[in-house]
């Protein structure tokens, strides 16, 4: 496929943005400036033919020239609007554990999601910075500093539509310097994982940029609990990826019209170079929670051969459910959970065998079901039926002995209030349970709910699983039922996305999610299912 670009250099679909502001400049601002220089110039050259009579031709041709270089020098001008992406966090419907054995899982989006603010240069500025708050890294680099020789050898240099499956170790030894002096005043533990972070970027922008790139400032804020299990890092990669990819005019759309196999060419496209930001950091990932925040909806996953990546596959049809994610606040080791059930397997190689495909059952028969034609969301009926196999999936989970009592704490307060099924996500020994909420339960019993987790010292998420995947806020402006709508909208800059307070904050400002469904502004490659 040829990727579409405009000639005006903005990714197709995103030319328009909100009242075309950036065609025509935030609220016609550009068109002001280029009208209010003609009136000038107009003007000037009325008062310089007064003046003509004693001053010559060839001087007030001058005059004007550098009048004209003046007007057109811009003073610390970006050369594109900061524009924003987004993408969501996963969690794991069905199939844990099971899956390590071979069997099938589900995972899917959720609607806690990070953010990247793209804050372009002034050519003079030759730097990129990597700014992360809420871990509270910051680092910044000089562009023309970087291991361009060594990215761009003939027999190492990669274009956007490479397939890379494996790091290159002389690039990863290349970009080692450059990350040796960030935070060097942090923990180890912290250290490590802003080194992680700086790395992966440095990997992937070197791999798709050159060395004329112009300076940016990538600035994440994120509503996902990190460290819970919930695809935070593969959130990371998709957002810088689909920015580098983005600036590089290497992707089409997203746009309402876009047809759904260039949009899928789309989204493969963000997700290859999104798995070579989280091989950078896990080594040898799965490729499954890339995938699915950068696709959002769910997916089926399946590996039975371990020297193979697994095999991959999309539920385009997987409805939007009401979900309750609830942090226990207990640190987990996946290791030590799933040590724990191939230990069992081995005393127990009969019972865990037939535990484990009993678990893959359930897998496949919630799959038959979510996907099933007019499957309602509003059926409690239909609801139930899912609800029963969470239900089934949690007791298999518990008798394989990686439940946790704060996870069954929830479960029996959330019993108790009867608004829902809940299940761990995850690995389990601690991290996260998600509950399906019944339709229509009552706000008073979500709020008791909600104190009560709070004097206990859990956190809780209202969010929706099977939401959307990658999104595109191009310029960063968004409406908000404010004044500012009838004047375009309100514009996102780096100040106030910094110094939005939190989850809470971010959200308000920025979410994908406003009061009642999406926000006017967001734009996503949306693929449907084969079957339509």
């Amino acid at each position: 496929m040829t990727t579409q670009r405009p000639a005006n250099g903005v990714p197709n679909g995103l030319t328009n943005g909100h009242n075309g502001h950036f065609s025509n400049g935030h609220n016609g601002h550009a068109n002001g400036h280029q009208n209010g220089f003609h009136s000038d110039s107009d003007s000037a050259s009325v008062h310089s033919s007064d003046a003509s009579l004693s001053t010559s031709d060839d001087a007030s041709t001058t005059n004007r020239q550098a009048s004209l270089r003046r007007r057109n020098r811009k003073k610390s001008s970006p050369m594109l609007p900061a524009f924003m992406v987004s993408a969501p966090g996963k969690v794991i419907v069905f199939g844990e554990h099971a899956v390590v054995h071979g069997k099938a899982a589900i995972a899917a989006a959720i609607s806690l999601r990070s953010y990247l603010l793209v804050t372009t240069l002034s050519k003079s500025k030759r730097t990129v910075t990597l700014t992360f708050p809420d871990i509270d890294f910051n680092h910044t680099w000089n562009i023309d500093e970087l291991p361009w020789s060594t990215f761009h050898h003939p027999s190492k240099k990669k274009s956007y539509t490479s397939v890379v499956t494996e790091l290159d170790p002389d690039l990863v030894a290349a970009i080692k310097p450059f990350i040796a002096d960030v935070s060097p005043d942090k923990p180890a533990n912290v250290r490590k994982v802003h080194q992680n972070s700086a790395g992966s970027f440095l990997y992937v922008f070197l791999s798709l940029g050159n060395p004329s790139f112009p300076g940016c400032i990538y600035t994440l804020r994120s509503t996902i609990p990190i460290g819970a299990g919930l695809g935070s890092s593969a959130t990371i990669a998709v957002c810088l990826s689909t920015a580098l990819l983005l600036q590089l005019r290497a992707l089409s759309g997203p746009h309402p019209d876009q047809p759904a196999d260039e949009a899928r060419k789309q989204i493969e496209r963000i997700n290859s170079w999104a798995y070579v930001y989280e091989m950078f950091i896990h080594g040898n990932p799965s490729g499954v929670d890339n995938t699915v925040s950068t696709q959002g909806k769910a997916v089926v996953f399946q590996r039975t051969d371990y020297g193979k990546p697994p095999t991959v596959r999309p539920l385009w049809d997987f409805p939007e459910l009401p979900l309750l994610l609830v942090d226990t606040r207990v640190p987990k080791s996946t290791a030590a959970e799933v040590a724990k059930v191939a230990d069992l397997r081995n005393r127990h190689p009969k019972i865990i065998s037939s535990l484990l495909d009993s678990i893959h059952k359930v897998t496949e028969t919630s799959v038959d079901i979510l996907t099933e034609p007019g499957f309602d969301t509003r059926d409690e009926t239909a609801l139930g039926r899912v609800g029963e196999l969470m239900t089934l999936n949690h007791g298999m989970l518990v008798s394989l002995g990686v439940s946790h009592p704060r996870l069954e704490r929830v479960r029996e307060l959330v019993d108790h209030e009867g608004i829902g099924w809940t299940k761990l996500t995850g690995a389990g020994g601690g991290g996260c349970c998600i509950t399906l909420l019944r339709p229509g339960v009552e706000r008073e019993k979500l709020d008791k709910l909600e104190r009560r987790l709070d004097e206990e010292g859990f956190q809780k998420f209202e969010t929706t699983l099977g939401g959307g995947g990658v999104g595109v806020l191009w310029p960063a402006v968004l409406k908000n039922g404010t004044e500012e709508d009838s004047e375009g909208g309100m514009e996102i800059d780096l100040e106030k996305f910094l110094h939005a307070e939190g989850t809470e904050g971010v959200e308000k400002l920025v979410g994908v999610h406003g009061g009642a469904g999406e926000r006017e502004g967001w734009k996503f490659w949306t693929v449907e299912s084969d079957q339509h």
